[in-house]
């Protein structure tokens, strides 16, 4: 056997092990939510009567309609605005002679290493002073904030790649820089912004932490904040999470599933090169 064909084989092992890691918790999440509700289960082994009705079950008692519609509100105000918001940011500190970029694209790298946990705190009294707490708003304005760091990141990373020769050639036609960026670097970027779309809806329909602290009307949080109605004064019912955690998951499963191929095409294409 060759070194390339075993590189392969080692290389294809790999796949496998990572695919049955991540298999493995949504299988167990499966398995525990077809059990008896109200009953605690163990190990992995699939139940003598499947409780399908599981999930009719953790619909009705999270609520989840009005929090569909909620999420779908919220990711509607996230992503386009982060969208453009970062894809103007890294535009100007890619290819725009900004002065201070290289001090300003460090302030956002810096931004990476901050812990979400420890602005926690604070961001509530800020939104509190801002009269915007128990609505949508406290969670649209701090997330497009706390995803701007990234973003911006992987937006110049992109641009970085785009041949310097398009934008000269552009300059020369009498385009500025708006143009330039318009009918040049946007549709180059359409990979790129595909992607981080995808990653930012992600994030945005299971974020949890801000939707408990931030919004107290739970019609108001994104479908992640439903978790809670599963805790009862004296337990929670680990069947009916297990089954409104999938349910809750489903969306986003989904999302990437359907959209894998731009994710993939955009780290191939040069999205997070430089």
């Amino acid at each position: 056997m060759t070194a390339t064909r075993r590189a392969d084989l080692a290389g294809r092992g790999l796949l496998v092990v990572f695919m049955v890691l991540t298999l493995v918790p949504f299988a167990s999440l499966l398995l525990t939510a077809l059990q008896p509700q109200g009953s605690i289960p163990t190990g992995l082994s699939w139940p003598a009567d499947p409780q399908w009705h599981n999930f009719v079950d953790a619909y009705r008692v999270a609520d989840l309609t009005p929090l569909l519609v909620s999420s779908m509100l919220i990711v509607a105000g996230v992503v386009p605005a982060a969208l453009v918001l970062a894809s103007l940011a890294g535009y100007g500190l890619a290819s725009l002679k900004v002065p201070g970029a290289s001090w300003i694209f460090l302030l956002f790298v810096l931004g990476l290493t901050i812990p979400f946990e420890s602005l926690i705190t604070p961001l509530y009294y800020q939104i509190e002073a801002l009269g915007l707490l128990n609505t949508r708003a406290a969670l649209v304005l701090p997330l497009i904030a706390l995803y701007m760091p990234f973003a911006v990141f992987w937006m110049r990373a992109h641009f970085l790649t785009v041949p310097v020769e398009l934008s000269e050639a552009a300059y020369v036609d009498g385009a500025g820089a708006w143009r330039t960026f318009r009918h040049i670097h946007l549709p180059l970027a359409v990979p790129a912004l595909s992607s981080l779309a995808i990653l930012l809806f992600l994030w945005t329909w299971n974020q949890f932490i801000l939707a408990i602290v931030l919004v107290s009307d739970p019609s108001k949080r994104t479908m992640a904040g439903a978790l809670g109605a599963f805790q009862g004064q004296y337990g929670t019912d680990i069947v009916l999470l297990s089954a409104g955690s999938l349910l809750i998951l489903a969306p986003t499963v989904a999302v990437f599933v359907l959209f894998q191929r731009q994710f993939s095409r955009a780290l191939l294409q040069g999205a997070v090169k430089g």
